[in-house]
Formats: C-alpha cells, sequence, structure tokens
C-alpha cells in the first residue's frame, strides 16, 4: 500500500511539471509572436491592387515600412467602405473573430459615411455613426484587444485664397466625442494631415495626391485628377506621422517602432 502511494504521488508530481512546462512553453511562445495590428477603414487605408503599376496607396499599406517584425499589420480597410456597409457586410464580424489578447484595432470611418445620396453607406454622425463607433470599441475590448480611433485623412480642398478648408463635417467631431467618452486613443489624422497639406501648399501638395495629365503615366491614360486618394508620397508621410503619433500617445507602442 504504502509503494502505490509513493508511485501515485510520483504520477501526481510528474503531471503537474507537465502541465507547468506546457504553460511556460505556450506563454514563451507567446511572448515571441508578433503583435497583430488589425485596420478597418476606407480606401484611404486600404491596400491597392496592382502596386508595381498602380501610384495609389492607403496609408496602411505604407505602415509596415514603419514598424518592426514585433508587429504584423492586417488590413482589413476596404475602398468605399462606411461603419454601415462595413458592419452589413460582416466584415467586422470576421475581424472580431480573430482578435486576441494584445492585438490593435485602428479605426478610421468618415468619408464614405457623409455620402447621403446612398442608403447602403450613409449614417448620421450624430446617431448610427457615433454607435458603429461605439460598437466597435465595446466589441475590440471584449476580446482584450485595444482599439484607436483616428480622425480622416483632410481632403485637398483649397479656396480662391489659398486657405485649406473642411470637407468632412461633423463626423471627425462626433469621433473625438466618443474617443473622450470611453476613453479611447485617438489620433487626430484630421488635424495632422491639414498641417501636412498646407506645409506643402497649393501646387507642391498635389504630389500627395493622385494628379497626373493624359499621357503622363501609362496607369492614367487619360489623366488623373483626385484630392482625396494618397500617392506613395502621401500615403508614406501619412503612415509616417500616424506612427510618431502612437509613439508619444499609446503606451508601450514604441516597442514596435522601427528605429
Amino acid at each position: 500500500m504504502k509503494y502505490c502511494k509513493i508511485l501515485l504521488a510520483l504520477f501526481v508530481f510528474v503531471v503537474f511539471q507537465s502541465c507547468n512546462s506546457k504553460e511556460k512553453i505556450d506563454e514563451e511562445a507567446k511572448s515571441v509572436l508578433p503583435i497583430s495590428i488589425y485596420t478597418i477603414g476606407d480606401s484611404t487605408m486600404a491596400d491597392k491592387v496592382n502596386p508595381e503599376e498602380n501610384p495609389e496607396r492607403g496609408w496602411c499599406q505604407l505602415l509596415p515600412e514603419f514598424l518592426n517584425d514585433k508587429a504584423l499589420v492586417k488590413n482589413h480597410a476596404v475602398n468605399g467602405r462606411s461603419t454601415r456597409s462595413f458592419i452589413n457586410e460582416k466584415r467586422w464580424d470576421s475581424v472580431y473573430a480573430q482578435l486576441q489578447k494584445g492585438d490593435y484595432v485602428f479605426i478610421q470611418f468618415g468619408h464614405n459615411d457623409q455620402k447621403e445620396y446612398d442608403p447602403e453607406r450613409y449614417t448620421n454622425a450624430h446617431t448610427t455613426y457615433r454607435n458603429n463607433l461605439i460598437k466597435f470599441v465595446n466589441e475590440a475590448r471584449e476580446k482584450e484587444a485595444i482599439p484607436v480611433l483616428f480622425t480622416s485623412i483632410v481632403r485637398r480642398k483649397f479656396n480662391e485664397q489659398g486657405v485649406l478648408v473642411d470637407t468632412h463635417g461633423v463626423y471627425p467631431l462626433e469621433m473625438r466625442l466618443v474617443a473622450l467618452e470611453y476613453k479611447v486613443p485617438l489620433i487626430d489624422l484630421q488635424y495632422i494631415t491639414e498641417k501636412l497639406e498646407t506645409s506643402y501648399g497649393v501646387e507642391n501638395s498635389k504630389k500627395l495626391h493622385l494628379h497626373y495629365k493624359p499621357s503622363e503615366i501609362a496607369y492614367y491614360p487619360n489623366g488623373k485628377e483626385d484630392n482625396t486618394h494618397l500617392s506613395v508620397l502621401g500615403a508614406t508621410e501619412v503612415a509616417k506621422k500616424a506612427v510618431e503619433a502612437l509613439g508619444k500617445q499609446l503606451k508601450d507602442f514604441d516597442q514596435y517602432i522601427k528605429k
């Protein structure tokens, strides 16, 4: 009987040690895996097709250029999406299902939410838009992920006096209010890109966007004049400034920034 008790105790000890070792290995494995940064939003963030030929970029397409191998960008932003269509098309459900503790969710919507002519995308800034942002925040936190709100980048719209004028109305304000009320980190890209556009000036700021004369480049044989979407230069500038702001405002985020 005494011999059986000794064997039983030894067996329990071995099992206990094995479980502890497995947990330790699992924790060590997690510590070396890169953190995931999920980005959700519209065309100003999205990855663009045919990058070898296409001069357009979303700023999140350039985000990996400024981050080290401790962070992995998973860009779920899609052209033309608003908070409404992103949710209704189950795109948020797909992101939500993948979220892990410690992941980041970068959220930038507004360009398409303001399109009153389109019932599939339009949201009232003070009601549906606001509550969709709150949904993203609360559900990310359910998964112990870290939501970060980004106000929309500005459009290049200068008046006759050379003053950059607003085109987003109350949508950025509503996002700021949600960030304040729910204590969400906010990167004010509207302000950051306003300063960027004005620093380049009325003419040079065209380089940040898609301005091409007919036959200037093969991708746009008929020319292009787009003041919303970004060129490689524009997306690079926005991504760089976004990362700088993240490093200043988010605790411990600087560990993911390429030195």
